[in-house]
């Protein structure tokens, strides 16, 4: 019988002060770009919980006594990467508590850019958009149509239940969820030592 092993978490304080004491991290921020664009702890990296390949990230690692830490908007998605390096077989890998949201309201170091709507407003927005149009649908044009609605319910239900939502992850395709390869480029070159301020077209970047 396989007994599944327990996602470890970590304070976004105790983070913190490691990078302060000098100690290097791998922090790895699994929202979508876009999100990341928007606000990110100093020091972490973007890549994206669609793209995570535990089993490649495994075999680039220099030093497997070092432990790797998952972050995200509130910690959900964090686990989930946790869980997908569980299954590749490694297990020195922690979830930051509350992820970045908790992570800003400490007050700790973030980097700022240009705003964006978090996957999870999104969600809500088309489930619920979706709901709102298979009742009205349902009520001028034919009854069937409001099946729209309970179908949404079913998937929001599912997804709750299974801890996995769809809509979440089509919705992390969409081109307002991506940015451009060159501006993906110099966040991720940015996050390894840099004083980013942001401005009204995006963000400037000066590096030290």
């Amino acid at each position: 019988m396989t007994t599944k092993t327990t996602v470890r978490t970590i304070d976004p304080v105790e983070i913190q002060r490691l990078l302060d004491t000098g100690y290097a991290i791998d922090l790895i921020d699994v929202r979508t770009p876009a999100e990341f664009r928007e606000v990110h702890a100093v020091g972490a990296k973007n890549i994206p919980l669609d793209e995570i390949n535990a089993e490649q990230m495994i075999i680039g690692r220099k030093d497997d006594d070092e432990p790797l830490y998952m972050i995200c908007r509130s910690d959900s998605r964090g686990k989930k990467a946790c869980e997908a390096f569980h299954a590749a077989g490694y297990i020195n890998v922690v979830n930051v508590a509350g992820g970045t949201v908790a992570w800003d309201d400490l007050g700790l170091p973030v980097v700022r850019g240009k705003k964006t709507i978090s996957l999870e407003r999104q969600v809500r927005i088309a489930a619920g958009s979706l709901v709102v149009i298979g009742v009205s649908l349902g009520w001028a044009v034919h009854p069937a149509l409001s099946g729209i609605a309970a179908f949404v319910g079913a998937g929001l239900l599912l997804s709750g239940i299974r801890d996995r939502c769809a809509m979440a992850m089509i919705l992390a395709k969409m081109p307002w969820n991506q940015v451009k390869s060159c501006e993906r480029l110099v966040l991720r070159l940015a996050s390894e030592r840099c004083v980013i301020r942001s401005c009204k077209d995006g963000i400037a970047i000066k590096f030290v």
